[in-house]
């Protein structure tokens, strides 16, 4: 049965990964600072470096959370299916939710059934998990805001050719620097679920540190969900909560690695979703604040409340369903269920797919990307006159996408 959990878990790393792209990238493939399938490899293979940096979070999420003595490994499977369940749900509905508040859902949850509430460290994960999930999207908000402000205040009259330029440049640094954090923090999440694992099956002792197989096991898993790339929220948080030039997301980009980075180090496992979420609000509010889509927001906000509860719910009911059928059959059940969940889910997707081709078209009331939506039709000048006039000199077609003469526009 161990077998099973381990593998379970680095599945759930697998759906972190795919889920928690756009993260780091969104920004980078909204404002073609990087193609995308290039923007997911280098993402995949940060994020696999990342996961060497620090230990602890892997031993929050093993030690700090639920009491290792109330723990079998039917609930630490339970617990991961309510997290992997819940992150394929809202990758179809294309809204960003934090991977490892869903993990910690349907851990405490399977906990909360089978050993009671005194199993569950309520303290820690009031000062741990749930503070920093409200405190950390709006210091990462105010972050970029002010980063905003600044650098178009900065730029304004830096000649266009080296402002875009240094501009992209930056945005890929800062991009790549979010991928490493998120590597730093999410990945230990898995780590710290298979080595509580290894400590209920009696493998390791309790103070044991995290085996170095379970680290590059976890890593490569999730790195190679990252390179999936989840299309779905990329487009969402790269065009759906607001409009991002170039300026715009090298300041959100920083300001996500910078939150993320100090958690990692404090040992909180934070959501590297909702920062990067609040870094974008707080770029695009930095810049123009009625360029804010609050109803896409609201939704996520909505969902962002919805996700430790609902996995909590799901991770009881897979204990729950796990026990009623009994041992290894009822834990085949309850995996062949939830792969048949996932495979309705993708099927689904396909119908309406997002992928590298069409997650920049522009955004729709529904967020669907039609390219029959975007069309226009062809002037009477014929395709010359669709191109309008020739540039200015030493103007580079495009480069408005860095606009930086003044937080509402060209002057």
């Amino acid at each position: 049965m161990l077998v099973v959990v381990v593998a379970t878990a680095l599945t759930f790393a697998f759906t972190n990964g795919f889920h928690d792209t756009a993260n780091a990238m969104a920004t980078s493939i909204v404002t073609r600072a990087l193609r995308p399938r290039l923007a997911v490899a280098l993402s995949a293979v940060l994020n696999f470096l990342g996961a060497f940096l620090s230990l602890k979070v892997a031993a929050t999420i093993a030690e700090d959370i639920v009491i290792g003595d109330a723990i079998t490994l039917t609930v630490v499977f339970a617990g991961l299916l309510g997290g992997m369940m819940w992150n394929l749900l809202t990758w179809y509905l294309g809204l960003p939710s934090s991977s490892s508040h869903a993990l910690i859902g349907g851990v405490v949850g399977a906990t909360l059934v089978s050993a009671g509430s005194s199993a569950v460290r309520g303290t820690t994960a009031v000062a741990d998990v749930l503070v920093p999930a409200v405190l950390s999207p709006l210091l990462a908000m105010l972050v970029a805001g002010i980063g905003t402000w600044l650098i178009y205040r900065i730029l304004r009259n830096v000649p266009a050719r080296i402002r875009s330029r240094g501009i992209r440049m930056g945005q890929i640094g800062s991009a790549s620097l979010v991928s490493l954090a998120h590597g730093s923090n999410d990945a230990q999440k898995t780590m710290g679920v298979i080595t509580l694992a290894l400590i209920v099956q009696g493998t390791i002792r309790d103070e044991a540190s995290v085996p170095t197989w379970v680290i590059v096991s976890s890593a490569a898993a999730m790195a190679s969900g990252t390179y999936v790339g989840g299309w779905r929220i990329i487009r969402t948080m790269g065009k759906g909560l607001t409009p991002i030039r170039s300026p715009q997301g090298f300041a959100a980009e920083s300001s996500s690695a910078a939150v993320i980075l100090a958690a990692s180090n404090a040992g909180f496992p934070l959501s590297t979703t909702q920062v990067c979420c609040g870094s974008i609000v707080g770029a695009g509010a930095g810049r123009r604040l009625s360029g804010i889509r609050w109803g896409v927001l609201a939704r996520i906000a909505m969902i962002w409340l919805a996700t430790i509860p609902a996995a909590g719910v799901v991770g009881a009911a897979a204990w729950k369903a796990t026990q009623f059928i009994g041992g290894f059959p009822g834990v085949a059940v309850m995996f062949l269920t939830a792969l048949t969940f996932a495979l309705g889910l993708f099927v689904a997707a396909d119908r309406m797919p997002v992928n590298a081709s069409n997650v920049n078209l522009a955004w729709t009331t529904c967020g669907a990307p039609l390219q029959t939506t975007f069309e226009m039709p062809e002037p009477a000048g014929g395709p010359a006159a669709a191109k309008g006039p020739s540039p200015a000199p030493g103007h580079r077609r495009g480069a408005g996408n860095d606009d930086v003469n003044g937080p509402r526009g060209r002057r």
